[in-house]
């Protein structure tokens, strides 16, 4: 079975891709990727091992309607190539994961019939997702409540799987991402991460309980900035040499798997990739989301995630607060806590999202 996935525009789209990737290949299933060449998702796929074709397609900015027509042209010539390319292919199947690339290539296996399949990591179903649900095959969500923004004769081809996460982050373990970041085993790690482009609001908010966090003698933190706001959040912390070997502080690490994997508890924002890894981890969390996501998709991500009891949250603008302190000692400082909020993430059956995401695809395709 031939799979194609396609999506593009940040790792969000891309991370649970590769989760299913790795799945339909242990499955026996040739998989095949889609996306634009100046995106993450060509350095991404590329290390995956994974053939990769790119096409270009854009977006178009509403203050600014003459760029509408360049984004369509742009989108029909990519529909053409990819046509092509899917019949040369004999592609079984397309799945799109979100972003512009997706329309071109979903409207070509559209004209040949080949199925189409949609996945939406986030709460609010993006714009490409949405276009594409209309005549897919099948829609899968994290959310079930995403199912709201469809037509109701698309709703009867809904699936939850939930959102896939790659194999590597389930693989580190505890005693590996002790060791790896020099931690050790009697220790209580926070870990403390704003995603991939950091958060300037969140990582000051941290600074400011340096003081409070090493005073326990047993308290390590994992910081990891954002590589821009790596030199201003050093700055802020003016960490001694005996502090450092207590804040592990990074703008960015490759080895987040085994952060987690470490974390005894984690402050995050609640993209769908960070809130699917936390919940795969099982880790206790504070959820501060990003206030400036498209309709807030963020703050809905986590509100169903602390509702199930997995995670406390708190808006970006009260971080500065007491209420932040309160909670970040909540979570470190009472294991009732931790294991109730553990439990309760572990229910949410992350682990099985992209083995439930590639039953539906391979079922698309027959």
């Amino acid at each position: 079975m031939l799979v194609v996935l396609s999506g593009g525009g940040t790792a969000g789209h891309i991370n649970p891709a590769l989760a299913l990737a790795d799945e339909l290949r242990a499955r026996g299933c040739d998989v095949r990727f889609a996306g634009t060449p100046q995106g993450v998702e060509a350095r991404l796929v590329a290390e995956a091992g994974i053939p990769f074709t790119p096409f270009e397609a854009a977006g178009f900015n509403r203050n600014h309607p003459l760029t509408l027509p360049k984004a369509v042209a742009k989108i029909q010539r990519s529909t053409g190539r990819a046509k092509a390319w899917l019949a040369e292919l004999g592609a079984d199947v397309v799945v799109g994961f979100g972003g512009y690339v997706c329309i071109p290539v979903g409207r070509a296996a559209e004209k040949l019939g080949v199925p189409v399949v949609v996945h939406e990591q986030n709460s609010v179903m993006g714009m490409a997702n949405k276009y594409l649900a209309k005549r897919a095959a099948a829609v899968c969500l994290t959310y079930e409540h995403a199912a709201g923004a469809l037509d109701e004769g698309v709703r009867s081809r809904v699936t939850v799987t939930g959102n896939p996460v790659r194999k590597s982050v389930f693989d580190a373990t505890r005693e590996d991402g002790r060791a790896r970041f020099g931690v050790p085993e009697d220790a209580r790690l926070l870990l403390v991460t704003g995603g991939s482009l950091g958060a300037r609001h969140l990582n000051q908010a941290v600074c400011a309980l340096k003081d409070e966090l090493l005073a326990a003698g047993d308290v390590h933190v994992i910081h990891v900035t954002g590589p821009k706001e790596l030199d201003a959040v050093a700055g802020q912390l003016a960490l001694t040499p005996a502090e450092e070997k207590r804040w592990h502080l990074f703008g960015y690490t490759d080895r987040m798997g085994e952060a987690m994997a470490a974390a005894d508890a984690i402050v995050s924002r609640a993209g769908a990739t960070s809130l699917a890894e936390i919940s795969a981890r099982a880790i206790p969390a504070l959820l501060v989301p990003f206030p400036f996501a498209t309709e807030d998709h963020q703050t809905t991500n986590a509100r169903a995630y602390v509702e199930a009891g997995c995670a406390y949250m708190l808006a970006d603008a009260d971080v500065e607060g007491p209420e932040f302190a309160r909670l970040v000692r909540s979570l470190l400082d009472d294991a009732g806590v931790r294991e109730r909020m553990a439990a309760a993430a572990r229910a949410q059956k992350t682990a099985d999202a992209a083995a439930k995401l590639a039953d539906v695809v391979m079922g698309a395709a027959r």
